[in-house]
């Protein structure tokens, strides 16, 4: 059975690529900006581009913040990409302002202690043992193009609900590349841009909606 899968539109960059790539592996992908379509599919992604504060308030314009937590609360999957990540952390410090994210999780997301920025090109990742995004793909390189990272892992889960999956890399210090926590997940490089090993990935998160 094919997955029905929404690239949700609310106005970031980038979304074409996503509806693309996630349609070569092997989704029925759209993208939409309809509250009830982006509620009813079997996954959906959300993109983000630019500045955390911008995608923030873009997202929150147009109701995202209350579709993510309706499918998260129901089970339904959630892919968050780079700054699609970024904003599910509950604050981002972006040019001296600490600005608030939707809070899906405990953290900050902050700048890089990094020699050059932004981190652009193609990097490892370390998953966790069991990962379902990295399956097959552990060693595989994957494409990023950003200045800000969460650092630091900060949500404490009780049994018995599963620990989450967390994949890292190293650039000038150790940031979260992925997270797989139940039904959200994201990552911080862009799938899209990341040739087979990308595809691959979006089509182990497809085999898992």
């Amino acid at each position: 059975m094919t997955r029905k899968v929404v690239v949700y539109d609310y106005g970031s960059g980038n979304v074409h690529s996503a509806v693309k790539a996630l349609i070569a592996a092997g989704a029925d992908a759209k993208l939409s900006g309809d509250r009830d379509e982006a509620l009813e599919a079997d996954g959906l992604l959300v993109p983000g581009v630019g500045a955390f504060a911008a995608v923030r308030e873009a997202l929150l314009a147009k109701g995202g913040d209350e579709i993510i937590d309706r499918r998260l609360a129901g089970g339904r999957p959630v892919l968050g990409v780079c700054v699609g990540m970024q904003v599910l952390f509950s604050h981002g410090v972006e040019r001296g302002q600490n600005v608030d994210g939707l809070a899906e999780w405990p953290g900050t997301v902050m700048e890089l202690n990094a020699p050059v920025l932004p981190h652009m090109g193609w990097n490892t990742v370390t998953p966790d043992e069991g990962s379902v995004l990295f399956r097959g793909i552990e060693e595989e390189r994957f494409y990023f193009v950003h200045s800000f990272a969460a650092q630091s892992w900060e949500l404490d889960v009780i049994p018995p609900f599963p620990e989450p999956k967390l994949t890292w890399t190293t650039y000038g210090e150790p940031f979260l590349s992925a997270v797989e926590n139940g039904p959200l997940s994201a990552t911080q490089f862009h799938p899209e841009k990341s040739g087979d090993a990308g595809i691959r990935l979006l089509r182990n998160w497809v085999e898992s909606l």
